[in-house]
């Protein structure tokens, strides 16, 4: 289980990018370096809004070289649970917010020879700390970056302008532009780790291409920026430690159902199967592991889910609680 540590930081700036997309930087409240990170780190943004409580975790855009601040970017959802509203339509500089110490599921892999990384929409962001970190390196990297359009392509002008622009590559579906996976990926080079981060289509278009081109699954990273779907068969919750049982229906998850009876106390803090916080013990049953946090070993052990996004494969799932 992770170990995040809380804290108070001050919005210092908030700018637009898109219609969709603002970024926020963030700085101590005593003027002092905020804590280390590397690329492809996040953080978790707690925030209340009277009686209102959200936690959302977003990833750090700004260089890690740089720890007089952070810079996070937020998509303004459709579907908002209320996080990405909030920060959009209350948020100003000034005001300060609880975030977590950074923590990292994303990082680069140090053996890599080189680094290929491929975005799509909001997704762009632990690549644009990933790109600051490998400023100084001699590896070699290459982005991708997919958008509807220019006008959606949050960041544009500074990727163009980007002092190895020539290794930065934008796709747009409206200019016709549109990224040729299959050909990009048939042709890597040997040594090269792929990174994957975008909606769900996008990391399962990749899966399906480099699965049919042989690609070891080892080289292959991918994170998700929001779960897309939480729903699922209705199934038998046992909470072992009590002895109650609850029934969680097609629309709620396991950590909503404990909340609303207040069957037991769980900490989460993201709410989106990353930060790991509300990590359980599996007693009997097996999960349907949808999380971002555990390595593919660990879902196939069986031992623990995470409660705020898995469900239960089969009829009935007992969980030490």
């Amino acid at each position: 289980m992770s170990n995040y540590q809380m804290f108070e930081v001050q919005v210092s700036q908030v700018e637009p990018l898109t219609e969709q997309v603002k970024r926020f930087t963030l700085v101590a409240t005593e003027g002092k370096p905020l804590p280390a990170f590397n690329g492809g780190s996040h953080i978790i943004v707690q925030m209340a809004d009277g009686d209102n409580q959200y936690s959302n975790a977003y990833s750090l855009l700004s260089s890690p070289l740089d720890t007089s601040r952070y810079q996070i970017a937020v998509r303004l959802e459709e579907n908002s649970r209320g996080g990405s509203r909030f920060l959009h339509q209350k948020v100003k500089a000034g005001d300060r917010l609880t975030i977590s110490t950074p923590n990292n599921l994303f990082a680069l892999i140090p053996s890599a020879r080189k680094h290929l990384f491929i975005a799509g929409g909001i997704g762009i962001t632990p690549f644009l700390s990933h790109m600051a970190e490998l400023q100084y390196s001699d590896v070699d990297w290459q982005l991708h970056y997919c958008s509807r359009n220019p006008e959606s392509c949050a960041f544009r002008d500074e990727l163009v302008q980007h002092p190895q622009a020539e290794k930065v590559h934008l796709h747009h579906s409206s200019t016709g532009t549109r990224l040729e996976l299959a050909r990009l990926l048939a042709d890597i080079e040997p040594g090269t780790h792929v990174y994957t981060c975008g909606p769900e289509a996008l990391n399962e278009a990749v899966r399906s291409e480099a699965g049919r081109l042989d690609i070891v699954t080892d080289t292959l990273h991918f994170e998700q920026f929001a779960i897309e779907d939480k729903t699922g068969d209705a199934f038998t919750l046992v909470l072992a430690r009590s002895g109650k049982e609850f029934v969680v229906p097609e629309e709620m998850t396991i950590l909503q159902v404990i909340e609303n009876n207040k069957a037991a106390k769980v900490e989460c803090l993201c709410r989106e199967g990353v930060c790991g916080t509300c990590e359980t013990a599996i007693l009997e049953g097996e999960a349907d592991h949808r999380d971002q946090y555990f390595s593919d070993e660990e879902r196939a052990s069986q031992q623990s889910m995470l409660i705020c996004c898995s469900r239960a494969k089969g009829k009935r799932l007992v969980l030490d609680l």
